[in-house]
């Protein structure tokens, strides 16, 4: 099916509103707009630049955590938690009870996200694995109660306060099962030519309109993304996550979903999604290239400690994947006495590689925040991005 020949769906009369019922989307699909082609090659281009950085850095696994943690606290942060990313890598007993509710949650996606990788080492993406992705994102959450790994068995909707007066109502749970299958045969039907980041574009759609979960379908469905991306080798990592982008442009993105129910224009929606793939990607180079450029100077820079440097390396390398630490969590990393530690902890502080942000006497808590400052940029890092965004809004 042509982009241009594309219709998204029909409403159904259920009782005292309408639902929208989607169109089903495992087919060819092509297109006639030539904005398309480009935006596909560019956005390809730098995601496979993106996956080189992950084959080629070093211990690249701990800075993918990071990844993770971020993607985490700002997926979580377009559903409405307030946590900021030092919050993120604290422990429990350090996080203000006030802020422990939105804590469990991005804590919660970033267990879900990494067992749902693990997972496709050994199975194909499935609705099996969203489900228990999503039971794992609940679990414990405040979403505990609304049917945590489990598609509705009841209308949702989008807006408003009842299905009457909703922005948006998606297909009534009867509705569901046939387009559920027909969206994971979609995933992996290998008679048709549709390129992965199109197949990927079109799946976050249909995976939003269906909103297969009483509670989530936001966050899993920026999930199944990278998920996708990976289980069909476009990344080996996962190293892509659009939710900063999303956050940043989070009208257009609404309006772009919005605008194919209405409009039927999936081709809009399509430059949309390989716009935020491009600039996300171009980022997240970035970001590797601040982490190595960091790295470098750094292992220069304990050298000054001396005897001391050895475990000061050790220190640094597991702050990478955990950039909080105290004192007792020191003396646990590197087996050594509480005295070696806080000295250790000292020197550090002196070469500007931790902060103490506890104020507290004792059991303080430090952070690489230099490390954590490179996240931070990645979430900024687009207004540096002109020319990208000049094309953009000339592909749009």
């Amino acid at each position: 099916m042509k982009f241009e020949e594309f219709k998204s769906g029909v409403w159904r009369q259920q009782y005292q509103y309408k639902s929208f019922l989607p169109a089903l989307v495992n087919h060819e699909w092509s297109w006639d707009d030539p904005r398309l082609n480009v935006l596909l090659e560019n956005a390809t281009r730098a995601l496979g630049e993106l996956n080189a950085y992950t084959r080629i850095v070093p211990d690249v696994d701990l800075f993918i955590q990071m990844h993770i943690r971020k993607e985490a606290n700002t997926s979580s942060r377009i559903e409405g938690t307030k946590t900021e990313i030092e919050d993120d890598v604290l422990s429990e007993d350090d996080i203000p009870p006030e802020k422990r509710d939105d804590w469990q949650e991005v804590q919660n996606y970033v267990t879900a996200m990494n067992a749902a990788v693990k997972t496709l080492a050994t199975l194909p993406l499935s609705l099996r694995l969203l489900r228990d992705t999503h039971a794992t994102l609940l679990s414990g959450s405040r979403g505990e109660h609304k049917s945590p790994g489990e598609f509705r068995k009841s209308q949702n909707w989008i807006g408003g306060s009842s299905p009457s007066d909703a922005a948006f109502v998606p297909p009534h749970h009867e509705d569901m099962p046939a387009l559920l299958s027909d969206m994971e045969a979609f995933w992996h039907n290998r008679h048709i030519q549709v390129p992965h980041l199109i197949r990927a574009a079109i799946s976050h759609y249909q995976f939003e309109t269906i909103h297969p979960f009483q509670d989530g379908n936001g966050r899993i469905g920026r999930l199944l993304i990278p998920l996708y991306l990976i289980s069909n080798g476009l990344l080996d990592k996962p190293a892509l996550y659009l939710s900063a982008h999303l956050e940043k442009h989070r009208s257009q993105y609404y309006d772009a979903l919005t605008r194919v129910r209405t409009s039927h224009d999936i081709g809009h929606w399509c430059r949309f999604f390989l716009q935020a793939v491009m600039a996300t990607a171009t980022n997240g180079r970035r970001t590797f290239e601040k982490i190595l450029s960091l790295r470098s100077e750094l292992d220069s820079a304990v050298f000054s400690l001396g005897r001391r440097a050895e475990k000061a390396q050790r220190l640094i390398r597991h702050l990478y994947g955990n950039p909080a630490i105290s004192i007792a969590h020191t003396e646990k990393v590197l087996e050594i006495n509480t005295n070696p530690a806080r000295e250790l902890i000292a020197a550090l502080v002196k070469l500007n590689v931790l902060a103490e942000i506890s104020g507290f006497k004792r059991n303080r808590v430090f952070i690489f925040r230099r490390y954590l400052n490179i996240f931070r940029d990645h979430e900024v890092s687009m207004s540096n991005d002109g020319e990208i965004r000049k094309q953009n809004h000339r592909n749009l």
